[in-house]
């Protein structure tokens, strides 16, 4: 089967990938570009999780006013390099991040970073609950579980549904976006102010 040039580069527009890469999906999805896309999409996750280790010092900080200077964001995104840093593709990933960060209010970045006393209050609370409304023991454990799994895709940015496209995660994206620029990339951590916030 011939691969014309334009799939190549209707592939390439759409997924970043170099035009070998996408010469070889379509001959191996024998030309159906929605099949090399999602083949091209695994592959960049799986290279995407061979990157993680690598150290990430450069970067930028993305700043977002939002709603008229009610809400204020900052957040920093880091890269291997300089040059990733000044591209348009990685500017525009910053920028969501804090677009994402304005919308949906996380307060922690990974899941890792939720205190386990937070947790734990959590887990009594779902219990409690469970217990009042008069569920059976053996189900109880189960509830808890699914509720802090729930508790933790609202409040963990890389958890969060992707405000743009409820289809992936914020995770999702960022794997996207390191499979893209072929670099390591981390969101380090973020700050959301909002006027009137802690005022009694």
């Amino acid at each position: 089967m011939s691969i014309s040039a334009e799939d190549i580069k209707a592939l390439r527009n759409e997924t970043s990938a170099g035009i070998l890469d996408c010469r070889k999906a379509l001959e191996e999805t024998g030309g159906d570009v929605e099949k090399a896309i999602e083949l091209l999409r695994k592959k960049g996750l799986a290279d995407a999780e061979k990157r993680a280790g690598r150290e990430t010092r450069a970067g930028r900080l993305e700043l977002y006013s939002h709603g008229d200077g009610r809400v204020g964001v900052m957040v920093e995104v880091n890269c291997e390099t300089d040059f990733v840093a000044r591209t348009e593709e990685f500017r525009t990933f910053a920028h969501e991040i804090a677009l994402q960060v304005a919308a949906a209010s996380p307060q922690w970045v990974r899941v890792e970073d939720v205190p386990e006393a937070v947790l734990e209050e959590r887990r009594e609370r779902a219990r409690a609950q469970a217990k009042a409304e008069g569920k059976p023991d053996n189900i109880i454990e189960r509830i808890v579980e699914g509720k802090i799994g729930k508790f933790l895709d609202e409040v963990c940015l890389l958890n969060q549904t992707y405000i743009r496209d409820e289809s992936k995660t914020v995770g999702e994206l960022l794997k996207e976006i390191i499979a893209a620029t072929g670099e390591n990339i981390t969101l380090r951590r973020f700050a959301r102010w909002e006027v009137g916030e802690g005022i009694e």
